[in-house]
């Protein structure tokens, strides 16, 4: 399987955009099937020659050089606390695009690609304790398929930082502290919940956190329910899009078709990248979209939004 599997962005931009998803399926080492949304993979491809880096974070196994660009490779399967590669010679890897950066992921093989609804994607079970590296689970096949937390493996060997610079905590502080603006968040990982919630906290802002847009629409409509005025409660909806269940794409529309909602502002962060990304934010009705992950940009970008 090659760069092919990224062919026909157009036709997977209106998946993106009806509350589906296309999943490249692979292996680690085992029968388990885990995916990956298709919009986050450039390719997948037997594992080039590595060069070693010194002093690398042990998930880390090494770099080379794809298409001109540099690319760290991640032993996936050591990543999330499994047994890592052995002979990264008989290795696939899955080069993706996260967070602005492109990196390579270890696996032992390469399945294939399903098209499914986000409705057939649920949060991993309870039972799977707050230790897990999933972010979401399907089935293909009477299978289980785990859809691995990508942003959980990369904050823990790259040590991202939720950290606001002091000028900005001090400038944007100041003008929070007469009114305490309420911000809610909808994200399917749990680094990245913790995240945004640091970085908005610093700068004075209150935040609601869900696990996905199902659950951020009830928690919306509930609050209308209750007769909370939401546009005046809620000064912004920050939305991961690829979310189980609901994507962002999707919660967005529903709030717009809502009378009692429509009003609320919406920002879309994700680490997914992509020109796809600018035509659907216009297309679904949100009002930004922002990359991730930058505290001060999303600070920046929050408090512009709130300030309007």
């Amino acid at each position: 399987m090659s760069s092919s599997i990224i062919d026909g962005v157009d036709q997977r931009t209106q998946l993106a955009g009806n509350n589906r998803l296309e999943l490249l399926l692979f292996r680690l080492g085992g029968q388990q099937l885990y995916g990956i949304n298709v919009f986050k993979v450039r390719e997948a491809i037997p594992c080039p020659a590595l060069t070693q880096m010194p002093h690398a974070h042990p998930v880390i196994r090494g770099v080379a050089s794809v298409r001109g660009q540099a690319v760290s490779f991640f032993d996936l399967s050591k990543g999330i606390g499994r047994r890592g590669v052995d002979n990264t010679e008989n290795s696939f890897v899955i080069l993706t695009e996260y967070n602005r950066s492109v990196q390579g992921f270890l696996v032992s093989g390469v399945d294939r690609i399903i098209n499914i609804s986000w409705s057939e994607v649920l949060p991993p079970p309870p039972a799977s304790g707050t230790r897990n590296y999933m972010t979401a689970i399907t089935k293909v096949d009477d299978q289980i398929v785990q859809i691995i937390d990508v942003e959980q493996v990369l904050a823990e060997v790259l040590g991202i930082s939720s950290e606001v610079s002091s000028e900005l905590v001090s400038d944007f502080s100041d003008q929070n502290q007469e009114r305490r603006k309420h911000i809610l968040v909808a994200d399917d990982s749990n680094v990245a919940r913790n995240q945004i919630k640091r970085t908005l906290e610093q700068i004075g802002l209150e935040t609601t956190v869900t696990r996905d847009g199902k659950e951020a629409l009830q928690q919306l409509k509930t609050w209308a329910a209750e007769g909370i005025d939401v546009a005046e409660h809620v000064a912004l909806l920050i939305s991961d899009i690829e979310m189980p269940e609901m994507d962002g794409y999707t919660l967005t529309a529903e709030i717009r078709k809502d009378p009692q909602l429509k009003h609320l502002r919406v920002l879309l962060h994700t680490s997914m990248s992509g020109t796809f990304n600018s035509s659907l934010v216009e297309k679904v009705g949100a009002d930004r979209f922002l990359p991730k992950f930058s505290a001060d940009e999303l600070a920046t970008e929050v408090q512009a939004m709130i300030a309007d």
